[in-house]
């Protein structure tokens, strides 16, 4: 039986190999056929023809190039904002919301397991009185320098993480027993008081510290957070600089109450004197609990607003990455047409203008791009002087006449009498009215209509572009000059921006000193979009010289 199964495998494996010497056979022969081509091509054509094939792939080249760079650039983004909607931005540590992801999966892990973990809670002594003498920038260098130490002393499969203010979290995990905790935490309190010079100032920091452990102490995140803080609260009331684990009360131990119902002889004044000594203490823990549930209010919402932030931006470069797939397919179309085009002078015209037109697309998406980074940054860079806006209003209407042409779209011009004079960069200034007449053509139907409109109220120049398109829907509105925001309707009617144009447009109207407003009575009702520029008394001539 086994000489037929070695007989079998022998003959599979001749095949196999039969197989494969026919199919490299055949890449021969293509590879042979191939040359001799080439080779009849070069001799039948050249000069200018053979120009020609050199520049459509130099632009071809040039292109995938230019494709490949920002679909990097994308993706690069892309992963830094994951990393950093993640990640606490003074510490480098995970936030809240990622070490209740990490601490939740430790407990399922555990949980299946049939093992341990622990939660370090802790808060940092006296913080207050660091920011309050010595100031924020030296508070937030001691942030840092405690997240750097408590990363030294755990291990790299547990975590620490900045929760909130000065207090910290440290999830420990597959600890087999309750001690194995209290060891890290001694290990954690000795390295933060090791003196540590911040700026100009020596430091000795001390921390007290909660520990709550799983399953013993809670089976959820909240609950052992909860009880770690707890636990840390007492430790802070016995001494500073120390640790303890959470208990829970013991049932039937007597309460406050009952504990001076059993003294009926204690004197009057010892009670009250000790009932005085703790109004202090207990005012504190009123105060500082009323702080703790402020600043849990307010990274609930800040964590709210990073979510919907990080849910923009990974929305946004999703698209980003749909509009820069499109320009790829015609330029991969035109590349394997390339050879058959060398005897076709029609279809060769063609697909260098396809490649032409693509390679602009790509570029304008760059640019989109570069002007969103500039958007965030609040980096524009104007070069101003006094220019005269009937001239620039006339440019950007020349400029987007093409595309309206070609909507069989009317566009009206009113303007007021020159000179219309305004201190501002003239090709940004020609972006601004550009950017917002290239919009209204986009969502405007064929053969609607748009208006220009320039008029001077109260040495204001005041210049509107109407259209009677699809208008903007209410809830977009008050958001429609965010970076990356898209009415939903806007987008399903041109599928081909990234909510980055009015971004700019609002950012350079203000750099100018102006405003700009947007109007809508509603779906299928047009818009209004007005800007406000600050008019200039000053001569063209006097400002020139």
């Amino acid at each position: 039986m086994s000489g037929y199964r070695d007989t079998r495998d022998v003959t599979a494996a001749a095949r196999a190999v039969e197989l494969l010497n026919k199919q490299a056979d055949e890449i021969r022969a293509h590879i042979i056929r191939s040359r001799t081509e080439l080779e009849q091509l070069q001799r039948e054509f050249g000069g200018a023809r053979a120009a020609q094939l050199v520049e459509a792939n130099e632009q071809l080249v040039l292109a995938a190039l230019q494709a490949e760079t920002v679909a990097e650039t994308a993706t690069s983004h892309l992963d830094e904002l994951a990393r950093s909607s993640q990640r606490d931005a003074l510490t480098d540590t995970p936030n809240r919301a990622l070490m209740l992801d990490r601490l939740e999966n430790a407990i399922s892990l555990a949980r299946r397991h049939v093992t341990r973990l622990a939660v370090l809670f802790l808060d940092l002594d006296q913080f207050k009185h660091i920011n309050d003498t010595l100031g924020h920038a030296v508070g937030d260098e001691v942030l840092q320098l405690v997240a750097r130490r408590l990363e030294s002393v755990v291990r790299a499969s547990d975590t620490v993480s900045r929760h909130g203010g000065d207090e910290f979290l440290v999830l420990i995990g597959e600890v087999s027993k309750a001690s194995d905790a209290a060891v890290i935490a001694a290990k954690i309190l000795a390295v933060l008081t090791a003196p540590a010079r911040v700026g100009d100032h020596l430091l000795r920091l001390s921390a007290s510290l909660g520990i709550a452990t799983y399953p013993d102490d809670g089976e959820d995140a909240a609950t052992l957070v909860s009880r770690a803080d707890a636990a840390m609260y007492r430790s802070k009331r016995r001494r500073l600089g120390g640790f303890e684990f959470h208990r829970e009360e013991i049932p039937g131990a007597p309460g406050p109450e009952q504990s001076r119902a059993d003294m009926p002889h204690a004197p009057a004044a010892r009670y009250q004197s000790a009932l005085a000594e703790q109004q202090p203490r207990l005012r504190e823990l009123r105060e500082a609990n009323e702080q703790l549930v402020i600043a849990a209010l307010t990274a609930q919402q800040m964590e709210v607003q990073a979510e919907q932030a990080y849910s923009r931006q990974s929305k946004f470069l999703a698209m980003v990455a749909h509009e820069l797939r499109n320009p790829l397919i015609p330029i991969q179309t035109a590349a394997g047409l390339l050879n058959r085009a060398i005897k076709d002078e029609p279809l060769m015209a063609q697909l260098q203008a396809a490649i032409k037109r693509q390679v602009a697309l790509v570029a304008r998406l760059v640019d989109d791009l570069l002007d969103g980074s500039r958007v965030s940054a609040g980096k524009f860079r104007l070069e101003c002087s006094m220019v005269e806006m009937a001239g620039i209003l006339s440019l950007a209407v020349e400029t987007c006449r093409p595309a309206v042409e070609a909507r069989s779209q009317l566009l009206s011009i009113h303007l007021a009498p020159a000179p219309l004079l305004v201190l501002g960069d003239p090709l940004r200034l020609g972006q601004i009215f550009s950017n917002l007449l290239d919009n209204a053509s986009k969502y405007t139907p064929k053969g609607g209509e748009i208006s220009l409109t320039a008029v001077v109220l109260d040495r204001t120049l005041q210049v509107t572009v109407s259209d009677n398109g699809i208008g903007i829907m209410s809830e977009a509105l008050p958001n429609i000059f965010e970076l990356y925001m898209q009415d939903v309707r806007a987008v399903a009617h041109y599928n081909g921006g990234l909510g980055i144009g009015l971004a700019v447009v609002r950012d350079l109207v203000e750099a100018h000193g102006g405003t700009v407003a947007a109007r809508s009575p509603g779906r299928d009702l047009g818009s209004d979009f007005t800007v406000s520029l600050p008019m200039s008394t000053r001569p063209i001539a006097a400002a020139t010289a």
